[in-house]
């Protein structure tokens, strides 16, 4: 039985992942820091009949980390696919000071897709098959401080990965949602009442789209017509105005601070 272990597997996209790959026949192993929401997830899929290995582990912790790239590597009970979807928003000004935030979302959105994409891809390599998706975004196209440059790093890693890996039978996938209608932005605080309707997706549509696009093997899945309209742009625009752009959306997901 093939098998998909997914970081943040408990909530939003990472959770539409393991549904998904739940309904396409995959057992999971979920890897998440919150136990209970761990316990609750893997009892909504088990529903679905299938079997799931609950690893609860913080990805800023290099020893959990350590962890899951073991077993990601365990030739006993190898995992087929692997989705790299932990992390979460940041908005800390490059020049706060604040470098335990930044460092945080350093060791669990770029560290821990390193370490466990290397780990599933000796092993996969070493099978002749395997999937590894990453969740980037389409804001590692603009210029919105430490998320913007993390996920323009997942997104140049996964392509690195992709190509060193061409013919062994494993194949690298990053995903690049725009707004996606899950807890992310309000868990960091970013205002949304700006961003029009049509820019907003549903996770199931964004994981839908990926995994057709895994299931080709293509390198970099964007979904819908109008995002890979929108990602076109921004790749062909002028610096100057990618940065322009920029400041303006970041200047408008600020909440206003209270008196």
């Amino acid at each position: 039985m093939a098998v998909a272990l997914v970081t943040g597997g408990t909530s939003g996209i990472g959770a539409e992942f393991a549904r998904q790959l739940a309904q396409r026949g995959y057992d999971l192993v979920l890897v998440a820091r919150d136990e209970a929401r761990l316990d609750a997830t893997a009892g909504e899929l088990r529903a679905l009949g299938r079997s799931v290995e609950v690893l609860s582990a913080d990805l800023s912790d290099r020893d959990a980390v350590d962890r899951v790239a073991a077993r990601l590597e365990d030739p006993d009970r190898p995992v087929d696919l692997l989705v790299n979807n932990a992390g979460f928003g940041m908005h800390v000004p490059l020049t706060s000071g604040r470098q335990d935030e930044l460092d945080l979302g350093f060791d669990v959105m770029v560290r821990a897709v390193l370490v466990l994409s290397g780990a599933a891809a000796r092993a996969m390599r070493d099978r002749g098959y395997g999937r590894i998706i990453n969740v980037s975004s389409t804001a590692g196209l603009l210029a919105m401080g430490a998320y913007s440059a993390i996920k323009a790093w997942v997104t140049s890693f996964s392509e690195g990965l992709a190509v060193e890996l061409k013919g062994t039978g494993v194949t690298v996938t990053a995903v690049l949602p725009g707004w996606v209608r899950t807890e992310f932005h309000e868990r960091a605080a970013i205002t949304t009442s700006s961003i029009p309707n049509s820019l907003w997706l549903d996770a199931e549509q964004l994981v839908s789209a990926c995994l057709r696009d895994v299931d080709k093997g293509r390198v970099i899945s964007i979904p819908t017509v109008r995002y890979k309209m929108l990602v076109g742009l921004l790749r062909h625009a002028p610096k100057s105005a990618v940065r322009g752009v920029s400041g303006a959306i970041s200047s408008s997901r600020k909440k206003p601070v209270e008196a």
